[in-house]
């Protein structure tokens, strides 16, 4: 496997690998990265459906990408996703996916020309005092020290920030900014979380620093991540005959490890509730979704809490991890990440309104309707006061393709679980949906007096606890996670969240889709280059713009100096002065 980039080989078929007829392919879980990785086993892999297994334990595929409506409690979407312009291998992949709800065109068409015509932009990212702009204005109200706090980070090597905590790097100058307040609700990010990982985010989305006060950067879907990404891959893969094997546990993998090679011997299961195996020969490809963000996840109702079940079972998919981590040290350590689920955890709920009286608070704030099927949030409108550090969102709607009409689903979520509400006076983890709304509904404007009538009757809560959703950030060496292939490996590859793939970030569809793709690349040997990360961290003129605009547009003659840097900063403006250094800054308004 090897990375590319420009339009050479991005249009380029791939002649069919040597000896993939006489290849099986076996893959662990059906998350967007199994799915991802299966479609290029038959795009570009070229190999037949009918040798590639899926083995999910589930009834449905889609892990995390979920969207679902429950007869007994209601809509529940556990997550969102939100894509990038720049997420290269999703668009590799979704342009050869046909769309499902219209002939002759492919995912990326639809998606493409819906983002178009309807581009996305906040027009309030942040609300306080019960539903009261917060006036962020699209500033990040980041001091000068807070700026090089950042710049530190940025320039640090990534060898040094093994183990390190966000707060080992920013202290309140960063914490207490809008900056930090956009990025830890956009990210999900918590102070006690890598400053690897944070890094990495900065250098990933630089050419997005002026995108975040008003989510202008990104795109989103139509209809929530399941019915929009998940079932048209489903599709395309059964079009080809692709084995889904559902009601199958995977609960561990066989290796044997010798003489510097590694290869998977035997998959371990329980299927429809009896122990099973499968054997393994070195044409059978083995490919691991190894960890969970959404393991234990656990779903309450409108009367019902969720639980918080933070107890890892054997079966499950951190249980394999350990199993298969224990068998050679390249195989990671899962206990680094799902060992404190107390600074991992956080919870969503999907607010469903039932009748038009809770949308006139929604209007005031986004200063959308809902039922246009346009642009409604824009992203996320975080609560600045809020106790939870509660955000919520209303994409395009129906979310649902059977949604009723007049209904809306709304999207809220809260980092602090473990604090009591600011009207609910309980934890978010004991409430039950209707008081997760009431919360809501508190800090939309909506006057106490009719706030419980209104989460009664007015909408139907489904809340969500995910004890390890955020599992993937927090403090880690390298090592911890297993390479994609690690080295040595004959018939197998790691997916997902919790592999290791160079420079792209994690708790992004991109990267998934990312590790789906070099997996089958490596283990087939597909003539096709990996489209590379896009660079727009070693392109200049997105590190000026991003400095200026990290600054809210102040000059970096501006900064704070002593009278010796000032003078130093003088005989350098001269010196370039009538050169194109001088018209590039100049351009980027950073002189």
């Amino acid at each position: 496997m090897y990375y590319s980039s420009g339009n050479y080989e991005a249009f380029a078929r791939p002649q069919k690998p040597q000896g993939v007829d006489e290849k099986a392919a076996y893959l662990i879980g059906s998350g967007l990265a199994a799915l991802a990785a299966a479609c290029y086993l038959v795009r570009d892999g070229q190999m037949a459906g009918e040798r590639i297994h899926i083995l999910e334990k589930d009834p449905i595929p889609g892990g995390a990408c979920d969207g679902y409506q429950y007869t007994d409690i209601g809509y529940v979407m556990r997550g969102g996703r939100e894509m990038d312009n720049h997420f290269e291998v999703m668009w590799d992949l979704f342009h050869s996916i046909p769309s499902i709800e219209t002939e002759g065109v492919s995912v990326l068409d639809e998606y493409y020309w819906l983002n178009k015509e309807d581009p996305n932009y906040s027009l309030c990212r942040a609300t306080e005092k019960r539903g009261q702009d917060a006036h962020t204005d699209g500033k990040f109200d980041i001091s000068d020290k807070g700026a090089m706090e950042i710049m530190k980070l940025f320039f640090t090597p990534n060898e040094e920030l093994q183990d390190k905590k966000i707060t080992d790097y920013f202290d309140d100058e960063v914490l207490n900014s809008n900056f930090w307040l956009y990025w830890r609700t956009m990210f999900a990010f918590e102070n006690w979380h890598s400053a690897l990982e944070m890094k990495l985010y900065i250098q990933r989305y630089i050419h997005h620093i002026g995108g975040l006060p008003d989510f202008k950067a990104l795109r989103f879907t139509k209809y929530n991540q399941y019915e929009s990404m998940i079932l048209p891959m489903v599709k395309y893969l059964e079009s080809f005959g692709v084995q889904f094997h559902f009601g199958t546990q995977v609960t561990n993998v066989l290796f044997d490890c010798r003489d510097g090679k590694k290869v998977a011997k035997r998959i371990e299961m329980i299927h429809d509730g009896k122990e099973d195996g499968i054997d393994l020969t070195e044409n059978d490809l083995v490919f691991i979704t190894n960890g969970g963000c959404v393991e234990n996840s656990s779903m309450g109702s409108q009367n019902m809490p969720a639980t918080y079940n933070t107890e890892l079972k054997p079966g499950g998919g951190w249980d394999m991890w350990r199993k298969i981590a224990a068998q050679d040290p390249a195989f990671g350590h899962p206990d680094k990440f799902c060992s404190d689920p107390e600074k991992t955890n956080w919870m969503s709920a999907t607010v469903e309104t039932l009748d038009d009286r809770i949308i006139p608070y929604i209007k005031k704030i986004c200063k959308r309707d809902p039922f246009t099927g346009k642009v409604v949030t824009g992203g996320i409108v975080s609560v600045k006061d809020s106790n939870w550090l509660m955000s919520w969102t209303i994409n395009r709607q129906p979310q649902f393709r059977e949604q009723p009409k007049d209904h809306c689903l709304v999207w809220v979520y809260s980092l602090f679980t473990d604090k009591p509400g600011d009207f609910v006076k309980k934890p978010m983890r004991e409430c039950t949906g209707k008081e997760i709304c009431m919360e809501w509904l508190y800090h939309i404007g909506v006057p106490e007096g009719e706030i419980e009538e209104l989460a009664t009757n007015s909408a139907n809560t489904v809340p969500v606890m995910m004890p390890y959703i955020d599992a993937f950030f927090m403090p880690r060496a390298y090592g911890d996670r297993p390479k994609v292939v690690p080295d040595g490996s004959v018939n197998f590859a790691f997916l997902g969240q919790f592999a290791e793939t160079p420079r792209d970030t994690i708790f992004t569809t991109e990267y998934s889709m990312r590790t789906g793709m070099e997996a089958v690349y490596t283990l087939c040997n597909v003539d096709r280059g990996v489209p590379e990360v896009w660079g727009s961290v070693y392109d200049v003129r997105a590190l000026l713009d991003a400095t200026v605009k990290l600054r809210d547009g102040k000059k970096a003659t501006d900064l704070k100096m002593g009278l010796a840097e000032k003078i130093a900063v003088k005989k350098a403006l001269e010196k370039i002065e009538g050169t194109d250094i001088e018209k590039l800054l100049k351009e980027y308004h950073v002189i």
